[in-house]
């Protein structure tokens, strides 16, 4: 029996949700595969280090009894989930810094046969079961080494093809990248020269070669700099040699202004692609449409690897689309009909794996976190086979969220996913509306996802709502949604933040007096830029930022974001001055609230060194603050004990400006 509801104070609530559960909860897997006939994806281990294993689904056992919300009352699939590698092994890229897809897989002899990189070297390994991993590339001194991502499985050729990230120099942009050809009987384990390149390097930035089924045609995606890859791509094929050689590859779809995010061929040997050139990334086959549709295909490519449609042997397609949220159906490309898999999964991944007729992906929902999902295009029927959603605490505590969408100061539309403060054992005082925190995501291209999050949890469950902003830029509303945002970083997403906070203020929602905004990398410069150029908050959340854009875009980031800011921003030789009005590391001067500032010591992307220039430009103001630098974290917190320590000290910030009461929180210190 449920206790009696108390009354309490907003932010003095109670709670089951401590800070441990949201960090053992925090991450998801990723990438999911068949290798045979059994799946398997990389999953998280925040308490291992904050490692990523890999983990394969055995198709062994009888099945169970599936609860009727796991895939519409059906059995759950039969078999059992096994870690494959045991620490420190680390399946990871740092391929562009974000990585991308670290593993490809087979059955050779009965056996799996799995290649993979870790993380720790940025070498290739070959992994058998029973044996232990062997490496196939070597390690190279020279600035960021060899990396390698999105590995295929050559076995006709005794190779592995991959993208070879490979750096010249010291500095984060002394690098190339290429299609390469790594032999997977070891003989380049110490001999860089016995890796085959299978292309030049004339293009900056490559994905890898999807094969035509008939073996004789690969086809890839590459751009250059400026732009990213939501801005332009190029689809590019050419023709396989009988000796493995690529021919001269010709651009077949894409350019400067049309971004083509995946391309893949049919079973027939059709092009297949996602471009954006209607507005929305749609799907096309040899050219055509096949689903116009305003939603989207497709999504901004910052992982090489990441897949939105994989098609089937018998014609049809997989497919991750929506607008907003997004769904896992299943198009018929002669009819252009899509059905959408049955279950309470509200938002899928882009990563799919198909098998037969059988299509496993990763979804979730706003009641579950992120599981990995098998649909049987066959029977329509949708069940969990992995990473199956577990509720720790009585779901009462998750939050209840809203979608909502506001107008900004144009008029414009700004997407939102409201979080009330939500306590099945508490209510608050009526004469006091609630603190709220502002959540702004990275990318900035990108879009937060409505799914269960115990990190948001945290703080609804004890009374402090939260406010997801896809701000303008935000990816899955199209590209003139998506386009708002250049030239117009630090003015779009700060307006569009500020606008969600008041007009929650104005309908009584949220306590005016009591506004707090949040937000990493990308979404940490919107944090500090709208604490130094407005009025809105009472105080913030500063992680892993960008702080001093002339310093980010003049060498201190990795090489593919080093000259993102010619059109989040405008070109530097032709706007300088707009590089220092925007920056919060030069208005050091105007911030008088209250903030925390979350750093990882190992980031490469927004370094250190731009939190150390902001604090000591805020030197002698007498601003309450506090600077959390974490050891062996980088961009991105991984480890159990620092997102305790992220969650825990935020908290202690908003208690101590909002005057809140949260039982059992260390006191976190604020120095001036």
């Amino acid at each position: 029996m449920r206790e009696t509801v108390r009354t309490l104070a907003y932010g003095s609530w109670p709670s089951p949700i401590d800070a441990a559960l949201a960090a053992t909860h925090d991450g998801h897997p990723e990438y999911v595969g068949f290798v045979g006939d059994e799946p398997w994806w990389t999953e998280p281990r925040p308490t291992e280090g904050g490692r990523r294993t890999l983990v394969r689904r055995r198709n062994e056992e009888v099945g169970r009894e599936a609860p009727p919300w796991k895939g519409g009352g059906g059995r759950r699939a039969g078999g059992r989930e096994e870690s494959v590698l045991p620490a420190p092994w680390n399946v990871r890229s740092r391929v562009v810094e974000y990585g991308g897809r670290p593993w490809a897989g087979a059955v050779v002899d009965g056996r799996p046969l799995v290649v993979f990189v870790h993380f720790a070297d940025q070498r290739l390994y070959r992994y058998e079961e029973g044996g232990e991993p062997v490496p196939l590339t070597p390690v190279s001194a020279v600035g960021g080494g060899l990396r390698w991502v999105e590995p295929q499985l050559r076995l006709g050729r005794g190779e592995v093809w991959c993208v070879l990230e490979e750096f010249t120099g010291e500095g984060p942009t002394d690098v190339r990248r290429v299609l390469a050809a790594v032999p997977l009987d070891g003989s380049a384990a110490e001999n860089r020269d016995a890796v085959r390149e299978l292309t030049d390097d004339r293009r900056r930035f490559v994905t890898g070669a999807r094969i035509s089924p008939d073996g004789r045609r690969a086809a890839w995606l590459a751009w250059d700099h400026p732009r990213m890859p939501w801005d332009g791509t190029e689809l590019l094929v050419a023709d396989v040699g009988t000796d493995g050689t690529l021919g001269v590859p010709r651009t077949a779809a894409g350019g400067p202004q049309e971004s083509i995010a995946q391309v893949d061929w049919s079973a027939d040997g059709r092009l297949l692609y996602a471009s954006d050139r209607s507005g929305w990334w749609n799907l096309y086959r040899d050219g055509e449409p096949l689903c116009p549709r305003e939603e989207e295909f497709g999504g901004p490519l910052w992982k090489p690897g990441l897949r939105w449609f994989a098609p089937l042997a018998g014609g049809l397609v997989a497919v991750v689309h929506g607008r907003g949220s997004t769904a896992l159906g299943v198009l018929d490309p002669e009819t252009g009909e899509i059905v959408d898999a049955a279950g309470p999964w509200t938002e899928f991944e882009p990563t799919l794996a198909v098998h037969g007729e059988q299509v496993v992906a990763v979804g979730a929902s706003p009641r579950s976190a992120h599981e990995v999902i098998e649909l049987d295009i066959c029977t329509g029927r949708a069940r969990v086979i992995g990473a199956e959603h577990d509720d720790a605490v009585d779901p009462a505590y998750y939050p209840e969220p809203q979608i909502r969408t506001f107008t900004g100061p144009a008029g414009h539309e700004i997407h939102a996913h409201i979080y009330p403060p939500h306590n099945p054992g508490c209510v608050a005082p009526a004469d006091k509306p609630p603190p709220f925190v502002v959540w702004a995501h990275g990318g900035p291209t990108g879009r937060a996802p409505l799914v269960l999050d115990l990190a948001i949890a945290y703080f609804t469950s004890r009374g402090i709502g939260i406010a997801e902003v896809n701000y303008g830029g935000s990816t899955g509303y199209g590209r003139a949604y998506r386009n708002r945002l250049r030239e117009q970083w630090g003015v779009v997403d700060v307006e569009d933040c500020a606008a969600v906070a008041l007009a929650l203020a104005d309908e009584g929602s949220a306590d005016r007096d009591r506004l707090a905004i949040r937000g990493g990398s990308a979404g940490g410069w919107t944090a500090a830029a709208s604490l130094t150029t407005t009025d809105v908050y009472a105080c913030g959340t500063i992680l892993y930022p960008i702080l001093d854009l002339a310093g980010w875009g003049d060498g201190e980031t990795h090489d593919l974001e080093s000259q993102y800011l010619e059109t989040l921003v405008g070109p530097l030789a032709e706007v300088p001055g707009r590089y220092a009005e925007r920056s919060p590391a030069a208005h050091a001067d105007r911030l008088t609230a209250p903030f925390l500032l979350l750093q990882g010591l190992d980031d490469v992307i927004c370094p250190p060194t731009q939190c150390e220039r902001f604090l000591a430009r805020m030197e002698g103001r007498r601003v309450p603050h506090a600077y959390i630098a974490f050891e062996g974290e980088g961009h991105g917190f991984r480890r159990a004990e620092t997102m305790i320590r992220v969650l825990e000290s935020e908290l202690s910030l908003y208690a101590q400006v909002f005057g809140l009461n949260p039982p059992g929180i260390p006191t976190l210190e604020l120095t001036k």
